[in-house]
């Protein structure tokens, strides 16, 4: 595959020169260790609404979203009564999509969860980004709705270091080589974590700023 720095010429190519690109590129929050469990949550819920709906429906109801799940408190949502949920299924100013309504109650558990870790910021936001995909892996598993496109972009939404392997990410991957179609297979996820992890001891760049150079290389 070619080296980060002939990538890198490829999209500044496309994108103006070395400077104008370095203006697009998305960082890391340098204190995504220090985000509150709230807004981990928040985060969350919006990407799981995001996906399959209009984003723009979504954002215009968010002030919504955070008035009836109490700020998106943890705590709040983890134990909400039933009865308080049930009115949240007819309420106008959330999407009243069931089962992703349902997802803040869960998240909102496992978040909790992550408490005896060391907390959200700390396990979410200090997980090394050279294991990226453990991370994924383990939003999969534990939290509700969060496997694939949807715990990837609420990683970037959040502020953490992370890749999104959308189509133009997994074009630049097949084209190196790295991958020979979308990664879905634990094998493929390695593969591209090994790639990104070679970029990254080439460049000392993030994920992140890695992430979008392959992105505008195609």
């Amino acid at each position: 595959m070619r080296s980060f720095d002939e990538i890198h010429a490829i999209s500044a190519d496309r994108h103006g020169g070395p400077a104008a690109l370095e203006e697009k590129l998305t960082r890391p929050d340098p204190k995504i260790t220090e985000l509150p469990e709230d807004r981990w949550l928040s985060v969350m819920t919006k990407c799981i609404f995001q996906a399959g709906f209009n984003w723009k429906v979504i954002e215009a109801k968010w002030d919504g979203f955070e008035e009836v799940f109490h700020g998106f408190d943890p705590g709040a949502c983890a134990f909400m009564p039933e009865d308080e949920f049930d009115q949240i299924l007819s309420d106008t100013r959330v999407v009243r999509n069931g089962a992703k309504l349902a997802t803040v109650r869960a998240n909102a558990a496992f978040l909790m969860e992550l408490r005896d870790q060391g907390g959200a910021g700390q396990v979410l936001g200090g997980w090394p980004s050279s294991d990226y995909i453990e991370l994924l892996e383990m939003l999969k598993k534990r939290g509700a709705r969060l496997g694939g496109n949807t715990g990837q972009y609420a990683m970037r939404f959040a502020g953490r270091d992370s890749f999104i392997l959308s189509q133009d990410v997994t074009a630049r991957l097949i084209a190196e080589g790295v991958i020979d179609k979308p990664a879905a297979s634990k094998t493929a996820l390695k593969a591209v974590q090994a790639a990104f992890n070679t970029w990254m001891e080439q460049s000392g760049r993030s994920l992140t700023e890695i992430s979008r150079v392959l992105a505008m290389s195609c």
